[in-house]
């Protein structure tokens, strides 16, 4: 070998095999979030399901929480077990969920209180409702009625905002809590009705009923998924709904617009989320369920046709687009109206 001859080297490139492997982990990588995926879908739900409702029992929320979650049950082969977490207006089962681990083991179920009015009324809230939810699906839409006792001395709505013209501050409704859709329905009328009334808040929609039927409250705004049965069995009277338009299930109630106090328009949302960073496929799994179950002739007759509620099943991206927007419109109201925390 003649070692005095210079030795050319020869470029090799890159390292071929080492590429090669790499993209091969790439691949296999992916393909295995794929494969997880997929069998978080597939899996999902393998023991029971906690749904928190943040409400006590007998309300409007209640009463679509336990039949959306018994078609689930039916649906999915799995328990979804109501539990009624009441307290701070919705905030308190809220934040129970903001905070439990994001396995699709525990769900909301709540209506707009909690989630995008709360957030714009408190200085301080415990949770975040952008950031610490993950939307599935607006469950429905729903508006209140202006209800009195079948025994109440009031015969219409021209005779209630008479009476409370006469003698203001002595007429009182209930609500849910300052903020709930009730109290502000009430905000509203004393706005566009130019009076003055006392507004008693309570943990939950039953104890509103109960207190409005022993006669301690003159009158109340009741979602109509509790009212209708009461006004069609005689318990109550209803003289106006709050909506933009009327309800399929009443059409021969007004809308108070109808009846002059223009512009006026309170309705509100029930829809179901889960702790934030929960498994996407189990996200979309649950939203296709809940649109099966909005075609089922019980729970469209149970909360649609008897309830009054419109059912939306939205997708995760169209709920948390309503949401933001709702944060932004009920923060104005709230605003204008000066409205604090108790």
């Amino acid at each position: 070998m003649n070692f005095n001859k210079p030795m050319h080297h020869r470029y090799k490139g890159p390292d071929m095999l080492a590429i090669s492997i790499k993209l091969s982990f790439i691949f296999l990588f992916a393909l295995a979030n794929g494969f997880v995926g997929a069998s978080a879908q597939q899996d999902y739900p393998n023991r029971p399901v906690k749904v928190i409702l943040p409400y006590v029992a007998g309300g409007a929320a209640d009463i679509t929480a336990r039949v959306i979650s018994q078609k689930l049950s039916e649906a999915l082969g799995q328990s979804f077990v109501v539990e009624n977490r009441a307290g701070a207006n919705g905030a308190l089962g809220a934040d129970l969920v903001a905070k439990a681990t994001p396995d699709g083991y525990t769900l909301l179920i709540a209506a707009s209180g909690p989630i995008v009015v709360s957030p714009v009324l408190q200085r301080k809230m415990p949770y975040d409702p952008i950031n610490d939810f993950a939307p599935v699906s607006q469950i429905t839409s729903f508006q209140y009625a202006v209800v009195v006792r079948d025994a109440s001395p009031i015969q219409s709505m021209q005779d209630l905002m008479a009476r409370a013209k006469e003698n203001p501050g002595k007429l009182s409704y209930g609500s849910t809590g300052i903020g709930g859709g009730g109290h502000l329905a009430g905000v509203m009328l004393e706005k566009l009705g130019g009076v003055s009334l006392i507004h008693v808040p309570y943990k939950g929609g039953a104890a509103v009923w109960n207190d409005l039927l022993g006669g301690n409250l003159s009158f109340t705004f009741e979602a109509l998924v509790t009212a209708a049965p009461m006004m069609k069995s005689g318990k109550l009277r209803g003289f106006a709904v709050t909506g933009a338009q009327r309800s399929v299930t009443l059409p021969q109630i007004p809308t108070l617009a109808e009846l002059g106090f223009k512009g006026y328009n309170i309705s509100q949302f029930q829809g179901m989320l889960a702790p934030a960073k929960t498994d996407p496929a189990i996200i979309e799994k649950l939203y296709r369920e809940l649109q099966k179950i909005a075609k089922s002739p019980e729970v469209i007759k149970r909360l649609a046709t008897d309830g009054g509620n419109d059912l939306v099943m939205s997708s995760p991206s169209e709920f948390a687009s309503l949401i933001k927007a709702e944060l932004a419109s009920y923060g104005k109201l709230i605003k204008d109206a000066n409205i604090t925390p108790e």
